[in-house]
């Protein structure tokens, strides 16, 4: 066959290739989207869609993605993203740039003034953010963002929150109560058996320099340089970061630290961290905040097992 690159042709051509593009990006997707509803959907609050539109205006969407893949499971994800998630959003803000965390499921991950510190600048409770900080909005407009961002993940979302909500009245109410009423709520939030649980790592010097370095990359922000609670976020926080240097004499453990920074203490804005720190960073930052900030360690004392074999003899 003698074909010829006539101006028809290439005519023909370049029409048939345009239908084809328009064919399998634009029609196909529109003739076969869902519209069923997940079963986690709810159409947003006035104020939400609100929201919605400065997180749009401010490019949020650049940086986080709202969708949920399989193969993010590793990131601690609760929940695969479904089409019927999005029926209602106009544009969808799927996103594809995973520069910050994905916000799919962020609705009462934490409250509402851990959010507010966070949008003034978000080194207040993430020390090594790269998010640029946002208190340009100014408060009015940053609360109107954190409906929208609280209702991320829906139903499931509005369960975290009533959760928050729950938890932030008791907390507020312990910390008004005094310092020794506010430990010994804080304390009685973990299980007796973690109570008991010494630090079973000892005080190197290694440990606790990991440790130091592990508290300024997550922790210095709210509980500040010198653990005393008056970090940069801390007039943004109600109730205000934990003053470690209270805890002396006062029962600590190393269990307690533990299960508190793994599990964080949901209705403050101490979040929990078992999704992005190992066992034993855990420890080491739970040793160097023993050491010092309370000024009192039990790392390394019994009740123990056997030492790992990679412990340094005596």
């Amino acid at each position: 066959m003698n074909l010829k690159m006539t101006p028809i042709a290439v005519v023909c051509g370049g029409i048939l290739i345009l239908a084809a593009v328009v064919f399998a990006v634009v029609y196909w997707p529109w003739a076969t989207r869902i519209e069923t509803p997940s079963e986690i959907f709810r159409n947003r609050a006035p104020e939400e869609v609100k929201g919605r539109k400065i997180y749009i205006a401010n490019g949020c969407s650049y940086c986080h993605t709202q969708s949920i893949r399989s193969v993010d499971w590793g990131l601690g994800a609760e929940r695969i993203a479904q089409a019927g998630d999005y029926v209602a959003d106009r544009p969808i803000l799927i996103g594809s740039e995973r520069t910050g965390p994905d916000l799919s499921q962020e609705g009462g991950e934490h409250p509402d003034d851990w959010h507010i510190a966070h949008f003034v600048n978000p080194r207040n409770t993430r020390p090594n953010s790269i998010m640029p900080p946002f208190e340009y909005l100014q408060t009015a407009n940053i609360k109107t963002l954190i409906r929208y961002v609280q209702s991320l993940g829906f139903k499931q979302a509005d369960k975290r929150m009533e959760r928050q909500t729950h938890w932030k009245k008791e907390a507020v109410k312990a910390y008004e109560a005094g310092p020794d009423e506010n430990v010994r709520w804080i304390h009685s939030q973990v299980p007796e058996g973690w109570r008991k649980v010494p630090n079973p790592y000892p005080t190197t010097e290694a440990g606790l320099a990991r440790g130091q370095k592990i508290y300024q990359d997550f922790c210095i922000g709210c509980h500040g340089s010198v653990g005393d609670g008056m970090g940069a976020g801390q007039p943004y926080i109600y109730p205000p970061p934990l003053n470690f240097t209270i805890l002396k004499n006062r029962g600590i453990s190393g269990g307690i630290l533990y299960y508190q920074i793994m599990n964080g203490i949901t209705g403050t804005a101490m979040p929990y961290f078992k999704k992005e720190l190992e066992s034993e960073k855990i420890w080491d930052v739970g040793n160097y905040t023993a050491v010092y900030f309370i000024g009192e360690t039990d790392a390394n004392t019994e009740p123990k097992g056997i030492d790992a074999s990679y412990e340094p003899e005596g």
